[in-house]
This record gives C-alpha cells, sequence and structure tokens, in this order.
C-alpha cells in the first residue's frame, strides 16, 4: 500500500512550521519530508533534520539532473524536495507531508495529481506583521519584503484543496490533522488497505 502525499503551504509567518512539526511529533505515520536548500542555516537547525543545507553549485547540480521533485527560489535562496526520498516513502506506506510554497506545489501537483494540498492563512495581515516581529530573525527591511510577498503567496490558496485559518494554534492543529485523517479514509486510499476484507464482503 502506498502512503498519501500532502502538500502544506502558507505565507512566511502564517505558523506553518510550528503547526507541521506538532503534528509529526503527535503522529508516527506522518513524515515530514526534509528539503534541500542554499541558504544558511539558522540558530538551532541541525543538517539533515530541518533541511539538508547545500551549496549552490551542488543544488544547481541535483536540478539539472532531475533529482528534485519540485524546486524553487525564495527570498534569494534555492529551496527543492528530493524526489527518490519522497517516492521511498510512500512506497512503504508512509504519509508524507511536503511543507514548501505555492510555486513548488504547482510543480508537485503536475508530477503527483493526486496529492492533496492544504494552505495555512494567518488571521489578519496585522497578525502576521507581528508574528514576523516577534520571530527576532530579520530586521524591518526584510520584514517589509515578506509582507509585500505575503499578499502575492495569500492569492494563491484557491490553487490548493484545503484552507486553514491559523488563529488558534490548538484548533488550527485538529483541522489539519482531521484533514489527513479524511484523506486516509477515502475510497482511493480503503480500497488498497481493505483489499482483503473487501474481497470477502462482496464474495
Amino acid at each position: 500500500m502506498s502512503g498519501s502525499l500532502f502538500i502544506v503551504a502558507a505565507p512566511s509567518g502564517a505558523g506553518k512550521t510550528s503547526l507541521v512539526n506538532a503534528l509529526v511529533a503527535k503522529y508516527q505515520q506522518i513524515k515530514l519530508s526534509v528539503s534541500h536548500t542554499t541558504r544558511a542555516p539558522r540558530e538551532g537547525e541541525v543538517n539533515g533534520k530541518d533541511y539538508f543545507f547545500v551549496s549552490q553549485e551542488q543544488f544547481a547540480q541535483m536540478r539539472d539532473t532531475g533529482d528534485f521533485l519540485e524546486s524553487a527560489t525564495v527570498f534569494d535562496n534555492s529551496y527543492g524536495t528530493s524526489s527518490a526520498a519522497v517516492m521511498s516513502e510512500l512506497e512503504l506506506g508512509q504519509d508524507v507531508i511536503l511543507e514548501i510554497d505555492w510555486q513548488g506545489a504547482q510543480q508537485v501537483r503536475k508530477n503527483q495529481p493526486d496529492c492533496t494540498g492544504i494552505f495555512i492563512l494567518p488571521p489578519s495581515k496585522e497578525a502576521l506583521e507581528h508574528r514576523l516581529q516577534g520571530r527576532g530573525q530579520d530586521d524591518d527591511a526584510t520584514i517589509a519584503r515578506r509582507m509585500r510577498d505575503a499578499e502575492n503567496e495569500m492569492s494563491h490558496y484557491v490553487e490548493f484543496d484545503y484552507l486553514i485559518i491559523n488563529d488558534d494554534f490548538e484548533l488550527a492543529l485538529d483541522e489539519l490533522k482531521a484533514i489527513m485523517t479524511a484523506q486516509r479514509q477515502s475510497i482511493t486510499v480503503q480500497k488498497q488497505v481493505q483489499a482483503k476484507l473487501l474481497v470477502e464482503l462482496l464474495a
């Protein structure tokens, strides 16, 4: 039985990473795909756990040889998802989450049209800016640029299957889990999981 592939996207500061990390920590059947990136590690980030940190040259070589399921350049840094790693997990029956942006999501849908897309929005622009400032990671100019880019990013929510407003964190986490549970119970998935039982019941 193959696992289900989920895409979770959001503008920077909407709480996407916190929600995904909380979900993966609670449910072992869901695995987060670790992306490759050319950006420098932030304080506390671990190579191979948070990202695979690679040089521009390494990234370009992987992209040119078709190693990425999707890749994109965001805020002057490149990000990519290893196709082989994702397919391997899915073939083992593991559900996989791709935490990527809307550009990457478009690429993945072309290659894996049966994936499930989830978009996360903040409750307001004011809340989004407050969260970006609260990180303490970026200067005012960077935050202003992220806010401008967020307006464009948020307009792409219509390309996804589900929408979550991250106002109350625990509620948003429950909604994210509910979407994945519903997908696991879909006819397509259950026909594989319960193949033997369905044959017996209909014999």
